[in-house]
């Protein structure tokens, strides 16, 4: 798809290998369910909502020219994303995550994407070479940006003139990833998506609510932030305006893998449709929950 891009998606476009059961799980369990395989990774789960919204989001990965990954890009040509800018690979597969969720919610998941992090700032180069940008004439739109990157690429971006003039919005792509986001954790242009637990560790402090974490993670400098925690109220925080918070909509779960991205997603169409703060994280957290229910597709 050559359309021109009204927001750059970065980070892991991969395969999504899910399987789920009606039933509670617990370490052992061996159970009936119905296993699927679908188009995803933080990036990917982003840039289909913002499509789904209205947006022309640009897909900055790293996916191999292997048999599945023509595959990943075709998905993502049907859905409209842009994928010209793709970084292909002849040496590294195609990454994919493996997750297993009961009506308990996430029982495990296994992340594979070392294709992602070995091809580094390859992945970056349409932003240098006058594609998207360039250090003279950055990219001065938006950019969702996931902690599937190393860490040393996210210092590079955060102190890069690559990135100088973007709107950047970062979120990690796990608790165990959520580290890697630190050297952005102080960037004036940054708002981050965290979780609760994510939040804790970024910002050192034990907070047991999203907007106790908010007002944490401000006081360590962040610029903006946003905090959800499950079905328990959820909060936004902006440096200097101070911490408000939201509560989602009570449904009946029946998928989490994705939710987040889809909150952040849903967070970035609505401030680009210039509601206010409080509707905003509104409108994000009723999308949430609508995908959470089964209401609206992955």
């Amino acid at each position: 798809m050559s359309a021109s891009p009204d927001i750059l998606c970065i980070g892991s476009i991969l395969w999504d290998i899910i399987g789920r059961a009606p039933t509670s799980m617990r370490v052992g369990s061996d159970v009936p369910g119905r296993i699927t395989r679908l188009p995803g990774g933080v990036a990917m789960n982003i840039a289909m909502t913002l499509r789904r919204f209205g947006m022309t989001p640009a897909l900055l990965t790293a996916i191999g020219r292997d048999a599945e990954g023509d595959e990943l890009i075709a998905a993502c040509d049907r859905m409209g994303l842009v994928t010209a800018h793709v970084y292909r690979s002849d040496d590294l597969p195609t990454d994919r995550y493996m997750a297993i969720e009961g009506a308990n919610g996430l029982i495990a998941a296994i992340a594979d994407a070392h294709s992602l992090e070995a091809a580094g700032d390859k992945i970056l180069r349409p932003l240098a070479d006058a594609r998207l940008g360039s250090a003279d004439a950055p990219w001065s739109g938006p950019i969702a940006l996931d902690g599937n990157l190393t860490e040393a690429l996210l210092a590079d971006i955060a102190a890069s003139p690559l990135f100088a003039a973007a709107d950047l919005r970062v979120a990690p792509a796990s608790p165990g990833k959520a580290e890697r986001l630190l050297p952005l954790l102080g960037h004036p242009a940054a708002t981050l998506y965290v979780n609760l637990e994510e939040a804790n560790i970024l910002s050192k402090v034990q907070s047991a609510t999203a907007p106790d974490a908010a007002r944490a993670l401000l006081d360590r400098g962040a610029a903006a932030v946003l905090v959800t925690d499950g079905g328990r109220a959820a909060a936004e925080g902006r440096r200097g305006a101070g911490v408000i918070e939201g509560a989602p909509p009570p449904v009946l779960v029946t998928r989490v893998t994705g939710a987040g991205d889809t909150f952040m997603a849903a967070h970035i169409v609505a401030e680009a449709r210039g509601l206010p703060r409080e509707a905003a994280l509104a409108e994000a957290l009723r999308a949430a929950a609508a995908y959470v229910s089964g209401e609206i597709g992955s």
